[in-house]
């Protein structure tokens, strides 16, 4: 019989792990099929098992790492590994508020496994969880945890006792939450979330006692109320998408964020720390979840899902619609007069006012607008043509795209055929999953984030800030293109100045093709334009 941990070292994490995926993996349609709040969208099971399954896949990471040179993978590493992937692959309400808890975990573990500090960590992983859902609900899975993590604390006792102690307190809180939250009692179900918790302390009760727990049978009725049946109870009348994304922002940013997003939307989670956040929320405005978000920092990995329409407000026919983008430089302009869409050309040094954008939208003679900014400094300039619009009676989108790559990237997947809400969906998350750069010339000797840049010299910028600085215009952008391919991608748009050869394009073509398999480049002509090269990677 193998002999059972006295403390949490990262051999115990690493099967805790792997027997909460197994949990997870077994239960997960049971979970979905009770999954009735906040959302009755049937995912709950399905979030929390790839949440920890990302959890999973970072710890066995540290391990393989660790088993390439002559260290040995410590509690530290594997508890943090846990957190992060968690952090970075949770899906849903649920998989967010799951990935603060292992996080709340994490803090403390990886400074001792022994009973005393799960006490401590059990405790922190509760009040974390709390502090990030913007307006907590009793008989929701943070019930549960606050459950788990005050008999923990009540109990004395080595490691096997204090986490069975929190596993059957669990098991007692989730049994109660339908007489705590309406909408489980009318469906006549526990929470979801809480059972996909109970499943994951299970598996750590079996790390550290070598039993499983026996499997409680939680009833699951043969009919759940649809969203339509009971508006209590699946918030039928409530926002249309679900917005996810990654962001990279500081603290101060992201308190402002919490409460733009908490006036778009509701079920609002956010996550994380020390620079890297997930963030949670359902909205009927996608576009503005996102745009918030590029104020606050840089979001990316965004993932926006309409709950189907049930959801929908006024879901009506499709009307005439357009799209109103502003482009750098009358080659785009062209490209994109042809593809459909109103332009607007910022000029060398002097951004269109918002009175401009007004008018482009009002040249399109449609009911429904798509707007495309392609600068992050006219945001609010943007917002306030917008705003404009809107008052004269134009339904209007404001995609919050800070390149023109991305703007080439929303158009390119524009339809206006399907439903405004879904083009809408289909556009941010196209223009949010690509990457973008440019080249540019320094004008004066000044500090930059990659160095000292002296007059004359080549800088690349990434993402807005200067990562390279570079002599001339091919190795500067061959350094910028590997860069940005490092993190992956599967298409390359260059977008040429007006006096840059055609042979650079060909050159930057073929770079592409001999280093990064799959990898497809396109090239347009940009014109007259401020810089000599914009790069997309998507």
């Amino acid at each position: 019989m193998p002999q059972l941990p006295d403390d949490l070292d990262a051999v115990a994490v690493r099967t805790w792990c792997s027997l909460a995926l197994e949990a997870l993996g077994r239960e997960r349609e049971e979970i979905d099929a009770i999954n009735v709040y906040p959302v009755a969208d049937g995912d709950t099971g399905t979030n929390l098992y790839l949440t920890v399954e990302s959890a999973a896949a970072a710890v066995e990471a540290v391990f393989a790492a660790h088993e390439t040179g002559s260290s040995v993978a410590g509690r530290a590493d594997a508890i943090r590994a846990m957190a992060h992937g968690a952090l970075i692959g949770a899906r849903g309400n649920s998989g967010t508020i799951l990935s603060q808890l292992l996080r709340g975990m994490a803090g403390v573990l990886a400074d001792g496994g022994d009973a005393d500090h799960l006490r401590a960590a059990l405790t922190r992983a509760a009040a974390a969880a709390r502090q990030a859902v913007a307006h907590p609900v009793e008989g929701t899975v943070l019930t549960v945890a606050t459950a788990a993590a005050e008999a923990a604390e009540r109990t004395d006792g080595g490691l096997t006792a204090v986490v069975g102690a929190a596993y059957e307190s669990a098991r007692t809180a989730l049994a109660a939450t339908p007489g705590q939250l309406a909408v489980l009692g009318r469906a006549g179900v526990v929470d979801a979330g809480g059972r996909g918790l109970v499943a994951v302390l299970g598996a750590l009760l079996e790390t550290v006692s070598g039993q499983a727990p026996a499997r409680t049978s939680w009833a699951v009725p043969d009919v759940l109320p649809r969203p339509a049946d009971d508006c209590a109870a699946a918030g039928a009348d409530g926002p249309a998408f679900e917005v996810i994304y990654l962001l990279e922002a500081r603290d101060e940013a992201v308190d402002r964020l919490r409460t733009r997003l908490d006036g778009l939307g509701d079920s609002l989670v956010v996550v994380g720390g020390d620079g890297l956040w997930n963030v949670h929320v359902h909205v009927d405005d996608a576009g503005a979840a996102v745009e918030a978000g590029v104020e606050a920092g840089r979001p990316y990995r965004i993932r926006i899902t309409h709950f189907g329409a049930d959801r929908v407000h006024a879901h009506a026919e499709p009307a005439q619609r357009a799209v109103v983008v502003v482009v750098p430089g009358d080659g785009l302009a062209g490209l994109c007069t042809e593809a459909g869409a109103t332009t607007v050309l910022a000029r060398p040094g002097e951004p269109p006012a918002s009175g401009e954008l007004v008018d482009a939208i009002r040249r399109a003679h449609a009911r429904e607008v798509v707007l495309l900014p392609n600068d992050a400094t006219l945001r609010h300039t943007a917002g306030a043509a917008a705003e404009q619009a809107r008052a004269e009676g134009v339904r209007v989108a404001l995609i919050p795209t800070r390149a023109a790559v991305q703007g080439l990237a929303a158009l390119a997947v524009h339809e206006p055929d399907r439903g405004f809400d879904e083009d809408v969906v289909a556009m941010t998350a196209a223009a949010g999953a690509t990457r973008y750069a440019e080249l540019a010339v320094a004008e004066r000797q000044s500090w930059t984030m990659a160095g000292i840049c002296q007059a004359g010299d080549i800088l690349g910028l990434i993402d807005g800030d200067v990562a390279v600085i570079g002599a001339d215009v091919p190795a500067t952008a061959r350094t910028v293109l590997d860069r940005m391919l490092s993190a992956g991608g599967e298409l390359v748009t260059l977008v040429l100045g007006e006096d840059v050869p055609d042979t650079l394009a060909d050159a930057l073509a073929e770079h592409v093709r001999e280093g990064y398999l799959a990898v497809d480049t396109v090239v347009y002509r940009g014109g007259h334009q401020v810089a000599p090269l914009l790069i997309g990677v998507e």
